[in-house]
């Protein structure tokens, strides 16, 4: 398992998180299969949210009765929750970054979850109408009461992290972004920069290169969608060059093209972390076997270009 410094202070952490989107149709006997299986391939960081499943915290519910099921499972776990997007009574969504919402749903997962507290603590997306001041009190009060050990944000621009960390005194040591092959805007954009119209047009504030600067840990969400959340590229007729490229590269090693696809996130230097909900445990040990491959300059740029991104 490759291993990655995270956030500023570099704490050392496996580069694939086991994502629990999916385990709402799971057993808890499913779930600690899965768990077990992701300790037995050296990874043991675990990313849920509040809003995973119907009704909202069904996920973590799940979890938390496997924990219960499972003595000392959750010991060996970095355990990672998200809050902040909340439901209307209609089954709406919307945000709320309230200090007091804030603190009601971080109190609802540890109950949920059956733990005293939380390695790490995201908020989900932007929320318009928040005020930096109440997010950071209440960040500061989870860390003082010993709730939450780390922060960051999801889905985040560099001024939004920007603005939350004036008043914060606890670092925001992570983004969660989309990124996968088919997915690419956030390394496609500096390239393409006075150069391809479409592509040079900037939609995250260099929030890679930004993340870079200031040693936030990018966990790359979804490796292996295209559009938001619209389908698998792998395999997908609509792509036959990206998937050609892939399978070129996949050959070349041995290995799976799931394998290649995680590969060349990890590839890129600003040492992500690969967020893979696959409930399936061969896939799983697919992702894993990735920390075992470091593609080549041609190998990455070769797929690069099969998925129809510009080079001038």
């Amino acid at each position: 398992m490759k291993i990655v410094p995270l956030g500023q202070n570099k704490i050392p952490v496996p580069a694939i998180i086991q994502g629990t989107m999916r385990f709402d149709k799971l057993s808890t006997k499913e779930v600690a299969a899965i768990l077990e299986k992701d300790l037995e391939l050296g990874t043991n960081f675990i990313d849920t949210a509040n809003c995973y499943g119907k009704p909202e915290g069904l996920v973590e519910s799940i979890l938390g009765k496997t924990f219960e099921e499972n003595p000392g499972l959750r010991d060996k776990l970095a355990l990672q929750s998200k809050g902040g997007i909340t439901f209307f009574d209609d089954g709406r969504p919307y945000h709320n970054y309230s200090k007091e919402h804030l603190m009601k749903t971080l109190d609802a997962s540890l109950s949920r979850l059956k733990t005293d507290h939380l390695d790490y603590f995201l908020l989900h997306r932007s929320d318009a109408l928040f005020r930096p001041e109440e997010v950071a009190e209440a960040f500061e009060l989870m860390k003082q009461q010993g709730k939450v050990l780390h922060f960051g944000v999801s889905n985040e621009v560099p001024y939004g992290i920007e603005l939350l960390q004036k008043y914060c005194t606890v670092p925001i040591e992570i983004n969660q972004m989309q990124f996968s092959i088919a997915h690419a805007d956030m390394c496609v954009q500096p390239i393409a920069t006075n150069n391809h119209d479409f592509y040079a047009v900037d939609r995250d504030g260099g929030v890679l290169n930004y993340c870079r600067l200031k040693d936030i840990t990018i966990q790359a969400w979804s490796p292996f969608q295209y559009g938001f959340i619209e389908g698998l590229f792998l395999d997908n007729p609509k792509f036959p060059e990206m998937n050609k490229g892939i399978q070129d590269i996949a050959d070349k090693y041995g290995v799976s093209k799931t394998t290649i696809a995680v590969a060349w996130i990890l590839r890129h230097p600003a040492n992500m972390q690969v967020v893979c909900g696959t409930t399936n445990h061969q896939r799983i040990a697919d992702c894993c076997k990735a920390c075992d491959i470091e593609l080549t300059y041609e190998d990455w740029y070769h797929i690069y270009l099969c998925a129809g991104y510009p080079i001038m």
